[in-house]
């Protein structure tokens, strides 16, 4: 009897606190979940990140496009491929370039060929109609500039740069 009383003193463990003064990572940090891009690696890796065309390790180029390719080691630029910024002179702009989010919503249905018709056409065709100049089939004595243009010329003004079609 006494060899289990000796025994269950080894057994039973009294739950007690304890107190560490050391870090509980000891210095080691997970470094995957911080996107470090282009940062790591060796020289050699640098290296072949640079000179091969498929590097082990590819360069990360932070969502930016290439402006040009790899030909036999070298790169070659394609003009063609570097954006042109295209930005209007603003110097007597009298609008302010902030919108409020409290700004109404603006609803408006679709723009039709009548309602350009209406907009361009029919207030000239009903001053010519109360002045009584128009013609035996309805066309205009006097017509306006927008009168005369025929329709290849419409179609390629309304696709000009500056137009409000698009």
């Amino acid at each position: 009897m006494e060899n289990c009383r000796k025994l269950l003193k080894f057994v039973v463990k009294v739950p007690h606190r304890e107190i560490s003064t050391t870090a509980v990572l000891a210095g080691k940090r997970n470094f995957r979940k911080f996107l470090v891009y282009n940062k790591r690696g060796t020289r050699a890796v640098k290296e072949q990140q640079k000179t091969l065309a498929n590097p082990p390790v590819a360069v990360h180029k932070r969502g930016v496009r290439d402006t040009g390719i790899m030909v036999n080691g070298k790169y070659v630029e394609i003009p063609e491929k570097i954006p042109e910024l295209i930005v209007p002179d603003l110097t007597d702009c009298k609008f302010k370039p902030y919108v409020s989010y409290r700004a109404p919503d603006v609803v408006q249905s679709e723009f039709t060929s009548l309602d350009l018709f209406n907009a361009i056409y029919s207030q000239k065709i009903i001053d010519d109609f109360k002045d009584g100049k128009l013609n035996a089939d309805g066309s205009s004595t006097k017509p306006s500039d927008a009168e005369n243009l025929t329709a290849t010329e419409a179609y390629t003004r309304a696709r000009k740069t500056g137009s409000d079609i698009f």
